[in-house]
């Protein structure tokens, strides 16, 4: 089935907060993310989208259902600690829009969602006056026991958006892994680029 994209923003993104917040349980259960996740914790955390001007949130539809989201607000709104890693990195927080996260059932995939993510997401940031567009991604040991062995990085996808990795710009973020009985701290990857 082809998926539908909707791009929400303000109180609009109330109605979808729910699903996002399921979608997000799920797909971050997979590697590299192995997120145990809480559902009251997705909801108070997404709550933030509908109330911080310039957020938005791209919804991917299958018929009525709700297969798919990406999210993205200015970063100097995101959580302090991803503001935090572009201290001394000659970027001004308040230039940079963040992608936060992309999430999407694995049948619907291969179909053009994640270029679509990202267009949508770099359209309302060059329209909302920000000078780049940046996410980061979850930093794992290559010798993982939990790294599946088919496992393919995004990094060229990426690189083929125009994002490079900036190395020193290293957020730090905690969650529980699967299995795992507390929270523990990880290292997440900046990528960036230019709009």
């Amino acid at each position: 089935m082809s998926l539908r994209l909707e791009t929400l923003t303000g109180d609009d993104i109330a109605r979808v907060i729910d699903g996002v917040a399921q979608l997000r349980i799920r797909v971050f259960r997979d590697w590299p993310y192995l997120y145990d996740g809480d559902l009251a914790y997705e909801r108070s955390y997404l709550q933030s989208y509908q109330t911080t001007p310039r957020a938005l949130v791209v919804a991917a539809w299958a018929g009525e259902q709700l297969v798919g989201a990406s999210t993205a607000l200015p970063l100097g709104d995101a959580d302090s600690d991803f503001a935090k890693a572009f201290n001394g990195s000659g970027y001004r927080v308040s230039d940079i829009f963040y992608c936060a996260e992309s999430v999407l059932l694995p049948e619907y995939r291969g179909q053009g969602a994640g270029h679509r993510f990202f267009d949508l997401r770099e359209e309302h940031a060059k329209a909302s006056g920000f000078v780049h567009s940046a996410f980061c991604s979850v930093i794992r040991p290559s010798d993982h026991p939990a790294r599946p062995p088919a496992y393919r990085p995004l990094d060229p996808f990426w690189r083929d958006r125009g994002y490079h990795p900036l190395e020193d710009v290293i957020a730090r973020f905690a969650w529980r892994d699967l299995g795992a009985t507390d929270e523990s701290d990880k290292a997440l990857q900046f990528w960036i680029k230019p709009l």
